[in-house]
């Protein structure tokens, strides 16, 4: 195994922590086990502090693939909170509204999901990395600055109904999508089209590509399993 040469590292990202704190502590561990002071490590795909699952990490000339990477097609299980919404569209923000839900039971919902399979406009949300003017939208919001973001397209492959708990108003979801596409805005959506309110209080990435999260490197254990590599230290 020659990071240098380049290495596809799915690992399965823990709830709390940023994509890119995430690579920092891989590539920390690496140039660690390399004893190197630099290696060049990138992330195909960045999944918010609050979701687990796939993450994807590209080390030296595989970072030329992050591109490729990008592109596939990704599986995700989300929760969603119907009758409430927040200003993020999931539980980094406490709630801001709340809405009736009374008239929604599951053949509504299941009605409702097929409208956003296939292609898709999705205006993404205002807490999020996209840029404005050269500077990232969230970093505008908690300065208290307006945000206006235009919609994209996007294809929706699937959204399969998994469970719908009428009494306390959640259901979850499983999403295939292409690259792009905001969960959080699309639980929005939805909570719009059922003409309620909806944020995101679970999201884990199942798949990415082939590779699904049970093929993934425990985070919290990457240092052991590195251990366990066959490694060429140089860079020949």
């Amino acid at each position: 195994m020659n990071f240098y040469e380049g290495v596809i590292i799915n690992i399965d990202k823990p709830y709390g922590i940023t994509s890119f704190k995430a690579l920092a502590h891989v590539r920390y561990l690496l140039c660690q086990k390399l004893k190197v002071r630099k290696l060049k490590v990138g992330h195909a795909g960045t999944l918010d502090p609050l979701a687990t699952g796939v993450l994807t990490l590209c080390t030296g000339r595989a970072t030329k693939l992050i591109d490729h990477w990008q592109k596939q097609s990704k599986e995700y299980v989300a929760q969603l909170q119907l009758g409430a919404t927040t200003p993020s569209f999931d539980r980094e923000h406490p709630v801001d509204a709340h809405f009736p839900t009374e008239h929604i039971d599951e053949p509504l919902i299941r009605q409702t999901l097929t409208q956003f399979v296939g292609e898709i406009q999705q205006v993404p949300p205002e807490y999020s990395a996209c840029k404005v003017d050269g500077k990232r939208a969230y970093d505008l919001m908690r300065d208290g600055k307006e945000v206006t973001l235009k919609a994209k397209t996007l294809k929706i492959d699937e959204i399969e109904l998994m469970q719908f708990d009428a009494a306390h108003m959640t259901l979850t979801i499983r999403v295939v999508c292409s690259k792009g596409t905001y969960i959080r805005a699309l639980a929005r959506d939805i909570g719009q089209a059922l003409n309620s309110g909806a944020h995101l209080v679970n999201l884990r990435r199942t798949r990415v590509g082939d590779v699904t999260v049970d093929q993934c490197i425990n985070y919290d254990h990457f240092s052991e399993w590195l251990d366990t590599q066959d490694i060429k230290y140089n860079k020949e």
